[in-house]
């Protein structure tokens, strides 16, 4: 095709866009100075693994690696983005709309600070995850392993820091970090959902846990396992509504098991056995299998 008849059909196409953009749909936004930056987000949360684990994610550039100065530098670095991205996401929250920016930097700094400081607990959780993954799977030679190469430990760190900053209100953010994990493990947790000590996910791919899932300690979960509501139909009116399952402590659920619906419990101490579909409670020390020959 010749150069100048291209160059003249990128032109039209590009009018035609121009003109589509202003269409005032939701799809149209423009305002891009005052919306989050994905990128930044997902940065802070890879700088966030390296405060989590110092031994594991710690920067390779630095041939003299001293902790408690590259902590610091790391902290400041991470304090500075965060705020930024929290006072630019605050406008979501209905208590923030139209507050001036200097409330909102203001608001994001207190945010920040405040989850930062819950750091240790997330690592006190974690390392019990840790232990639960190398106590259930006989595959693991090691800890460092895990932390290296476990999917399900990437996840469940990203879930616990995202779960934090849910719980102190902030919008969207938790959600993007999530979804990072998502996309590079295969596993959805919602940062809303409840997660107690010694969580173990074996394999992963294919895990679903809903926004108002409630998983108690030493829960062992295998890859495909949907922890998810047993219909969204009523879309927007249901939200605030739980409509995922709780999970009580010591249960196994095996792959590719369905549990659904908020009304939903797993009595403590039961098995779950692969591609079972539960949408009733069951009661504790159960074991719920799918027989192929009926």
């Amino acid at each position: 095709m010749d150069g100048k008849k291209i160059e003249q059909e990128i032109l039209e196409i590009t009018e035609e866009l121009i003109k589509d953009y202003k269409s005032d749909r939701a799809i149209d936004k423009m305002d891009t100075y005052h919306q989050p930056n994905k990128d930044s987000i997902i940065d802070i949360t890879k700088k966030l693994l390296r405060i989590v684990y110092p031994g594991y994610y710690r920067d390779h550039v630095y041939k003299v690696y001293n902790v408690e100065t590259n902590l610091n530098t790391l902290m400041e670095d991470v304090v500075y983005n965060l705020n930024k991205q929290i006072s630019l996401i605050l406008c979501y929250r209905p208590d923030f709309d139209g507050c001036c920016e200097e409330i909102c930097t203001t608001k994001a700094e207190e945010l920040s600070l405040a989850f930062l400081k819950r750091i240790p607990k997330v690592r006190a959780l974690l390392d019990t995850d840790l232990q639960a993954a190398f106590d259930g799977d006989p595959a693991a030679t090691s800890i460092d392993e895990i932390v290296f190469a476990y999917p399900g430990i990437l996840a469940i760190t990203i879930y616990r820091l995202a779960h934090e900053l849910h719980l102190l209100g902030v919008p969207i953010i938790p959600r993007i970090m999530t979804e990072y994990a998502h996309s590079n493990t295969g596993i959805d947790i919602h940062p809303g959902a409840t997660i107690g000590e010694y969580f173990f996910i074996d394999h992963g791919t294919g895990i679903v846990v809903g926004e108002t899932t409630i998983i108690g300690n030493n829960v062992k979960i295998y890859q495909g396992v949907t922890l998810g509501a047993l219909s969204t139909r009523g879309g927007q009116n249901l939200r605030g509504v739980r409509r995922h399952p709780t999970i009580e402590d010591n249960v196994t659920i095996y792959s590719n098991a369905s549990v659904l619906g908020g009304d939903t419990v797993i009595g403590h101490d039961s098995i779950i056995g692969g591609s079972t579909f539960i949408t009733e409670s069951v009661p504790p020390e159960s074991r719920i299998y799918y027989d192929v020959k009926q």
